[in-house]
């Protein structure tokens, strides 16, 4: 029998240990974690709207009219109206024909996988993609591969190569770097090659372009370049959950073949009726994204004149290398001391040797927070 307390033993000595902190209360930029006041700085966050007043309260009124659980899969009787006019309103919000929800983003990224592709068939992503990703690539039988991040001329030689049905899977936003996927080049690559691409706009979805559509429409970009649109609902939408969004021949098939989909309980309506709200406030109330964003430039900005290297991320995660993973946990813990949550993100999360800061901003952040951050990352030296 494995000796499971050796193995936690060497993965503290290595500093590849994690460890759970509790929270007290909503989450906004200040917070209780671990009974201690702290300014909030790695959550996603990314709108402020997981404790928006709005959104509360149509969750406290979808809980009244709903109840507090679905009480069964979509396919059994957990459907509800509220699930099936969130699908229809992300799909309007999109461009798509149709959107499917799904009760986390691992598992939509695990049901698209599987019920597309196969042994004979081929998939190829990105190195740096997010873990469910990669998980559902090597789950779904295919012939798995990986490309340079963000290589779009080595993607072509693995696309010319590829044998049967063949499916690219790439970020959008990438959750550790916060850099933006070539996605025109890598559309036009598949297209060339006869490939489904789907991207993973987690992150992007909410925040980028004009009308916070996302990746797709940062790049002007619609349903012709990208078959197959995923994102996550508990991030920039603050509640839970996540879709697919795509054609209506696409759609059918995944409610018929998506494991993840057919053996899991639905979400809550309530979620759904909460994510409603936040979905319409996306669309009404511009001046977060432009909270955003400001946000991002006066610390991108700030942290130039700080003398702190940054890496060319434009989007909210904004990554501060540092290297070694001790560094990475004596950093994130200094700045826990002065008052400041930001999480050490090491290895196998990113590759060896790049442990870093993970910094994510948000449009709740006031310019006194951010300058504290910047004040403290110049004068907490390891």
């Amino acid at each position: 029998m494995k000796d499971l307390q050796k193995e936690l033993n060497e993965r503290k000595a290595a500093h590849l240990y994690r460890s759970r902190r509790i929270s007290d209360g909503p989450q906004q930029p200040e917070m209780k974690i671990d009974g201690q006041s702290v300014i909030n700085f790695c959550s996603n966050d990314y709108l402020g709207l997981a404790n928006h007043k709005e959104v509360k309260q149509t969750f406290i009124e979808g809980v009244k009219t709903y109840g507090a659980g679905s009480g069964a899969a979509h396919l059994v009787n957990g459907h509800s109206k509220a699930h099936h006019a969130l699908e229809e309103e992300l799909a309007e919000f999109t461009g798509y024909p149709r959107a499917l929800l799904f009760s986390t983003g691992y598992m939509a990224n695990l049901g698209l996988a599987q019920a597309l592709v196969g042994k004979g068939d081929s998939i190829l992503e990105d190195r740096l993609n997010h873990a469910s990703l990669i998980d559902g690539g090597l789950l779904s039988g295919a012939r798995f591969q990986r490309y340079a991040h963000n290589d779009v001329e080595q993607l072509e030689q693995k696309l010319g190569n590829a044998k049967g049905e063949t499916l690219v899977l790439t970020d959008g936003v990438f959750s550790m770097d916060g850099d933006i996927a070539n996605i025109p080049s890598i559309s036009n690559a598949c297209k060339q090659h006869e490939a489904w691409l789907m991207v993973d706009d987690a992150h992007g979805f909410g925040v980028l372009g004009e009308h916070g559509q996302g990746s797709l429409e940062h790049f002007q970009l619609t349903q012709n370049d990208v078959p197959i649109y995923m994102a996550t609902l508990g991030k920039a939408l603050g509640t839970s959950g996540a879709f697919i969004a795509g054609s209506e021949a696409l759609i059918e098939t995944l409610i018929q073949k998506a494991r993840p989909y057919i053996y899991t309980t639905a979400t809550p309506p309530a979620v759904a009726e909460a994510t409603r709200a936040s979905l319409r406030l996306i669309q009404t109330r511009p001046e977060l994204r432009e909270q955003l964003n400001d946000n991002i430039q006066y610390f991108r900005n700030s942290a130039e004149q700080a003398g702190i290297d940054l890496t060319d991320s434009q989007t909210a995660i904004q990554p501060v290398i540092l290297g070694e993973e001790e560094r990475a946990l004596k950093f994130s813990q200094r700045l826990f001391e002065n008052g400041l949550l930001v999480t050490a993100i090491r290895p196998p999360t990113i590759p060896k040797g790049t442990a870093r800061l993970r910094i994510t901003l948000s449009a709740a952040h006031t310019k006194s927070q951010i300058n504290k951050l910047i004040k403290t990352l110049v004068s907490s030296t390891i």
